[in-house]
């Protein structure tokens, strides 16, 4: 919390212009294109990140199919986790958010000019809704972020089991999943401190419809949790012997 306050205060000059902008990017009848709402977003994003005295570390970029329609599967550490991905991620991106989460100011807004999704997750027939919805704009060309954990761990960098209907949109969509491994996004806004934090954000190698095409969206789930896992323990490991 004392971050964020800590960024509300850097950023107050800007503040009011973006959520000006953005909220104009979020109407429907806004005639931004996907990429310069997108860049925007990046740029304040970015700036945010910076005065907040968090360096973001990203690697695999080189991994993220150049042909728009993908999905991302990170792990989910915090609210830290979507400005460290809008931050590395060069493709413009939709997210599915929680829906208590929806109409947060400034959220809401990014969540309309970036096209994204709100999810209850507490009602089964909105959620087969939205998954429908993500496979059918995967298949049109967009690219979005889902947590497969469902909610964040708070268990630092161990990561909760993925729920195994949250693949359906891939699966339906028949389109590249991306695992994406988030190491310390929780430690921004949980540690209530204002050093220097480093957040690292690993795209991993895509796993092609050729791939998983006959697996249950419950070995999926099982194979991209166990691969973000390796890759941050491996990692966490990496950094205990050079310290």
């Amino acid at each position: 919390m004392k971050r964020i306050v800590y960024m509300v205060i850097m950023n107050l000059f800007y503040a009011p212009i973006w959520f000006t902008t953005i909220a104009r990017m979020a109407r429907e009848n806004d005639t931004h294109t996907v990429r310069e709402r997108y860049d925007y977003i990046v740029r304040m994003v970015k700036r945010i990140i910076k005065w907040g005295r968090v360096t973001v570390k990203v690697q695999g970029q080189e991994h993220i199919p150049k042909k728009d329609g993908f999905i991302l599967f990170p792990n989910h550490q915090g609210l830290f986790d979507m400005l460290a991905l809008f931050s590395t991620c060069p493709n413009p991106i939709s997210v599915v958010i929680k829906k208590e989460a929806s109409n947060w100011i400034l959220v809401k807004q990014v969540l309309g000019a970036t096209r994204s999704l709100s999810m209850d997750r507490n009602d089964m027939k909105d959620q087969a809704k939205v998954i429908l919805d993500v496979a059918k704009r995967v298949k049109e060309g967009d690219n979005f972020v889902i947590f497969a954990e469902g909610h964040r761990s708070r268990n630092e960098n161990q990561i909760l089991e993925f729920k195994s209907g949250t693949f359906k949109a891939a699966v339906k969509a028949q389109c590249p999943i991306v695992p994406v491994a988030l190491i310390n996004s929780f430690r921004p806004f949980d540690i209530d401190s204002l050093a220097h934090e480093t957040v690292e954000v690993h795209y991993l190698d895509p796993i092609y419809p050729n791939q998983y095409m006959g697996m249950k969206t419950i070995e999926i789930a099982h194979l991209v949790h166990d691969k973000i896992q390796e890759e941050i323990n491996k990692n966490l490991n990496k950094n205990a012997l050079t310290t």
